[in-house]
């Protein structure tokens, strides 16, 4: 295998994380998941998970689920670019990694929250943006935890 090949195996295999998580984000972005269409299928499956709800504490079930989505999707592609830093970069300091994969997370969700304000049924907010930064700090400081806890040798670089 030459080096070329080598190279490109290895920017793939460490960048298709970010491209997949950005990816699965526009597509959510969509019309077809705006709070109009959304209700419908996630009340059923509220419903039949934990049995009947009222239209009064469906409303906030509703909300709740939608913002966990935010803060859950966003963390996870917080962590697809902390990933992608941490291998492009290996001798950079985790903070570093953590701060540029922080930057990508802002930038899509800036991104999606500003086409979001073009949509019919979906709204751009600054709010959603926070949450979803907040998604990503969350579980970069999570994964920082473990890996702190069960691997210290791999962060001893950061001190």
């Amino acid at each position: 295998m030459s080096n070329d090949e080598r190279d490109r195996r290895f920017w793939i295999r460490t960048w298709w994380p970010v491209t997949a998580m950005a990816a699965l984000i526009a597509m959510s972005s969509s019309t077809a998941f705006g709070a109009n269409d959304t209700t419908g299928p996630l009340r059923w499956l509220w419903q039949a998970v934990f049995g009947p709800v009222s239209n009064a504490e469906w409303g906030i079930v509703h909300l709740l689920i939608r913002k966990s989505g935010h803060f859950a999707g966003y963390g996870v592609l917080g962590l697809a670019w902390l990933r992608a830093w941490w291998l492009t970069f290996p001798r950079a300091r985790f903070i570093a990694s953590a701060a540029l994969a922080l930057l990508g997370t802002a930038c899509i969700a800036s991104c999606d929250e500003l086409h979001q304000a073009f949509l019919a049924n979906r709204t751009g907010s600054p709010w959603d943006v926070l949450l979803d930064c907040t998604g990503a700090i969350v579980l970069q400081m999570l994964v920082y935890g473990i890996v702190r806890l069960s691997r210290p040798e791999w962060l001893a670089r950061t001190a």
